[in-house]
């Protein structure tokens, strides 16, 4: 009965074959395989390379439009866009995916720990995610060797085995998550407040105290019921503009 069980939640996990293509063709474009204004190959292309139906690999191409890797022209295919080089921490594709892995680094503050929720939580959990617990973990990111924000992530410890034995100095962690537990980000909820620099954000974020920084206030709603990633992030502002569709 034991196995039957790990056969169907491993069954459950399996990524769907136009995730998997829009993950590579997403990885060859942020490492430079495919340049800005150059063609992916065209559907008939990608259907015999990869063994996918059409309605597939339209699937993974659609996807890519929307988180603006590539645009769509009648009569040429698939170009490749530039990442944009604002940051996207606004987008639903992830900043790693908005600005391109190249550009950003990522300093683990505090590695991922199970914990109980704090106090005077900013959202309404839900019950079930109150009663599991979060897991807490702190970042520092860097762009082009300067940092630019420091975030710090809660994640119901619901259903999502060993992620905090997993690694995630300079990864992404929505790419883990659609990746490894095939969750989502689906859309979501922010506050923003312009807030001054104390001793701690001016040593992160290489600072003067006193200096604005960009409050957020984080909730992003996924594809599991009563699962919901929470963020606050301290953001300077000064060198680089924020972007991104939400």
């Amino acid at each position: 009965m034991l196995n039957i069980s790990i056969f169907k939640m491993e069954k459950i996990r399996k990524i769907p074959q136009y995730k998997k293509l829009q993950e590579l063709l997403r990885h060859h474009i942020l490492t430079g395989t495919y340049e800005e204004g150059s063609l992916l190959p065209s559907e008939n292309e990608l259907c015999s390379i990869h063994n996918l139906t059409r309605p597939t690999v339209r699937h993974a191409l659609e996807s890519l439009v929307q988180e603006g890797f590539i645009i769509k022209r009648q009569g040429k295919g698939s170009i490749v866009r530039k990442p944009p080089q604002d940051i996207g921490i606004l987008s639903i594709s992830g900043t790693s995916s908005a600005i391109g892995k190249p550009y950003l680094i990522t300093k683990i503050l505090q590695k991922p720990k199970i914990k109980p929720w704090p106090d005077n939580f900013p959202f309404e959990l839900s019950e079930m995610e109150h009663d599991f617990g979060s897991i807490y973990m702190e970042r520092l990111r860097y762009v082009n060797n300067h940092p630019v924000f420091y975030d710090i992530n809660n994640i119901p410890n619901i259903n999502i085995p060993r992620f905090t034995a997993r690694t995630f100095e300079d990864k992404s962690l929505f790419e883990i998550l659609r990746n490894s537990y095939q969750i989502e980000i689906k859309g979501g909820e922010q506050r923003l407040q312009a807030i001054r620099a104390d001793k701690k954000l001016a040593d992160l974020l290489k600072m003067k105290v006193g200096d604005p920084v960009l409050h957020i206030e984080r909730k992003l709603s996924t594809n599991r019921k009563n699962f919901n990633i929470y963020s606050t992030i301290y953001y300077n502002s000064e060198e680089h503009p924020i972007s991104g569709k939400f």
